[in-house]
């Protein structure tokens, strides 16, 4: 079933559209739901033009492993290294500079890293299914939606005009004629009408001529003449824009479209994506302009036969969202005033075509403000595609790396091209943004734009290539706000000596926390234990969110169990200093608290020259967190010597060079351990880590524990 929306054939001639009699009929009211049961056009066929689709199979497989941008092409005499590949940074390209990488003509073939979505791009492209695309951002999501409509035919595409309707001005008829075919029949109404226009002027101009002389020639009252005058002018105006509404208004064309259309609707309000019909302060007084000539197509409507991409979709307000729903289920959409004080409230178009296919995109909590009807109808009659933010480092994913900084310098247009030392910096840096061993970011927007900063430095410079120089210039100007906010907050602090850094402390330990996602600050905690004025109980300050105050209650566990102090008796005071209003989130300080109440509690003090990092289970495992590569780095920019992770997190450090040897990482999996590092005085601490290591031990596999790092980048 095709679901077409022509109601007549168009002419053969465009002077075939002109008769006045021309009535266009109403549209069929046959959804296409009714039709066929799922809301969607039948593509049977598949798609022939190996230029403009993908080689897939029946079977929904690619006809080759190595199409659709799972190789790199390189000009003729560029080779591959194999033997190297596995160890260098290129994967074995032997190349001078990206200019030597051939850039693929179609965006599908570009799309990197994202294996699984391009692949369901591909079938939901040949079988006009939905998608839903849930992930982070800068992971590639408009990419894929552009490049689907790349991948639908053109040859359906339509053109939707609006005609007066005579029976009913405030409902508009509706006609769909092949793409190119309505600027050739607008053209036609409006030659006949200008005819109509210039024959009605002529003679209005002979009739005022001839009042105004025989009222000259009888001698009569001027004023009477020409008020006569003003009455044929206003009769024939009139007339003229009876005229008018003859010509149709071209709502969608499409006629200079090469591929299927492509919406970008995100953050559109209601009237820009379901359609609406512009104010007319003089409507009510018949000399405005025809309703048909008002209306204003949606994005909706704009996206017929291709591709609407929403993301963000969850911001949409869920009254739009039931509409949008109502438009993917019947596969038309009437337009009428979105505004109910306008005058466009009044006009309500015949259902006009939006067969589209919906790529709606969003964040995690995207699904949570989703209306559930509008998921359940993607869900049930498409795909949902989860993005990845990292992709495991191979010879071959570093060769696409290659290939994607070549892409964003052909794509700016006005950037030098890459040199291969350049290029190994920027493959550097994304190990380093993935916060994974052996693994690469996928967030490509991020670092397309360390790609652009850097090609800038090299063009203010009149170079013809970009070098590395230039990168590691451009990671210290392309710092986060968060990265910028935490490098000030740490000069701060050593200014006023809010960090000590020498000597020991009883109760006082050196956190380690991430702002936004690539930027470590210091943070210290201090504990206090007092008497109790009623039953004793834990308070902490600092802006604590959540999952930060279950994690001090968790630390509670450990120090009743071995701890001889009755602890109903005294109060614990934790204070997170210098927190800020943002407060702390996630539950990588538990350690930190741990650490200070134990030394509060035994007198014990802790070296202020270590920080640490890390979550604790009641049984005291330490736990792997997010960001510990960022958070290693702020240690060291804050002068410590040593800094404690998670045993688990080890595979994940991947500090810059400056700070190898500023800093020792001592990796740790129990609480025992930690404080065997961090605590001081030996006597103390030697009987205290004899009762802790006889009531705490490991309770998972470490090895079974994995890193958290990628899942939960965000952790405090």
């Amino acid at each position: 079933m095709n679901n077409d929306t022509n109601v007549d054939d168009p002419p053969e001639d465009p002077s075939d559209a002109v008769p006045a009699e021309e009535r266009p009929e109403r549209r069929g009211d046959q959804s296409p739901l009714e039709a066929d049961g799922d809301g969607h056009s039948d593509v049977d066929d598949p798609i022939d033009d190996p230029e403009s689709v993908s080689h897939e199979e029946d079977d929904g497989t690619t006809e080759a492993g190595t199409e659709l941008g799972s190789t790199v092409e390189v000009d003729p005499g560029v080779d591959i290294d194999e033997e190297i590949a596995e160890d260098d940074l290129l994967g074995g390209l032997k190349i001078d500079s990206t200019d030597d990488i051939e850039i693929p003509d179609r965006l599908v073939d570009q799309v990197i890293g994202q294996d699984e979505a391009r692949d369901i791009i591909i079938k939901a492209a040949k079988q006009r299914r939905h998608v839903m695309m849930i992930g982070s951002p800068g992971t590639g999501k408009s990419m894929l939606a552009k490049a689907m409509s790349q991948l639908l035919p053109q040859e359906d595409l339509q053109d939707v005009l609006l005609y007066h309707n005579p029976d009913d001005g405030n409902e508009p008829k509706v006609r769909t004629v092949p793409a190119g075919k309505g600027e050739q029949i607008v053209a036609a109404h409006r030659e006949e009408a200008n005819k109509r226009n210039r024959m009605r002027s002529i003679l209005m101009w002979v009739v005022i001529a001839v009042i105004i002389g025989y009222t000259i020639l009888s001698s009569s009252s001027l004023l009477l003449g020409i008020l006569a005058a003003g009455v044929v002018w206003l009769i024939f105006r009139t007339m003229s824009q009876g005229s008018d509404t003859m010509v149709p208004n071209m709502l969608i064309n499409n006629g200079d479209k090469r591929t299927a259309p492509f919406e970008d609707a995100t953050g559109a309000h209601a009237g820009a994506l379901l359609g609406d019909v512009r104010h007319d302060p003089f409507q009510s007084g018949g000399m405005g302009t025809p309703s048909h000539d008002r209306v204003e197509a949606g994005s909706i409507h704009k996206s017929n036969k291709g591709v609407l991409f929403l993301d963000e979709i969850n911001t949409l307000d869920v009254r739009t969202q039931q509409k949008l729903m109502t438009a993917i289920q019947e596969g038309e959409f009437s337009i009428t005033g979105q505004s109910e004080r306008s005058s466009g409230a009044m006009v309500q178009t015949e259902p006009v075509p939006c067969n589209f296919i919906m790529i709606a995109a969003g964040n995690l909590d995207a699904m949570e403000n989703m209306h559930p009807a509008l998921r359940n109808r993607i869900k049930g009659y498409g795909y949902e595609v989860y993005m990845e933010d990292t992709i495991e480092d191979t010879p071959e994913m570093r060769r696409k790396y290659v290939r994607f900084i070549a892409q964003e310098v052909e794509r700016d247009g006005r950037l030098p091209h890459f040199t291969a030392d350049a290029v190994e910096e920027l493959i550097l840096e994304s190990k380093r943004r993935s916060g994974r061993k052996n693994h690469l970011t996928l967030h490509f927007r991020t670092l397309g734009g360390l790609v652009r900063v850097a090609g800038d430095i090299a063009r203010s410079e009149d170079r013809e290539r970009t070098t590395r120089d230039d990168v590691l210039r451009a990671k210290d100007r392309s710092r986060s706000i968060e990265q910028q906010l935490a490098d000030d907050y740490i000069e701060r602090r050593k200014d006023y000596e809010l960090q000590v850094t020498k000597d020991g402390v009883e109760g006082r330990v050196n956190g380690l926390a991430v702002m936004g996602e690539d930027s470590g600050i210091m943070l210290p905690v201090m504990a206090e234990i007092a008497p109790a004025q009623g039953g004793g109980q834990v308070i902490a300050t600092g802006q604590l969110k959540e999952m930060a105050e279950e994690s001090v209650q968790n630390v509670s566990a450990i120090i009743k169990k071995f701890s001889d102090v009755d602890l109903s008796e005294k109060d614990i005071h934790i204070q997170f200093v210098q927190a800020g209003q943002q407060g702390v989130d996630g539950d990588s300080a538990s350690i930190t608290v741990a650490t200070a109440v134990i030394s509060a509690l035994e007198d014990i003090p802790v070296d202020q020259s270590i920080a640490m990092t890390g979550s604790l289970s009641v049984r005291g495992d330490v736990l792997p967190v997010g960001g510990v590569t960022h958070k290693i780095e702020a240690a060291a920019k804050a002068g410590c010597k040593t800094v404690i992770i998670p045993k688990a997190n080890e595979q994940d450090v991947m500090i810059e060079d400056e700070y190898e040897e500023m800093i020792e990482i001592v990796p740790c999996s129990n609480i025992s351990e930690v404080l065997e590092v961090a605590l001081m005085s030996e006597p103390k601490k030697d009987s205290l880590l004899d009762r802790l290591r006889s009531i705490t031990g490991t309770a998972f596999d470490q090895g079974s524990v994995g890193s958290a790092s990628g899942s939960n980048p965000s952790l405090q």
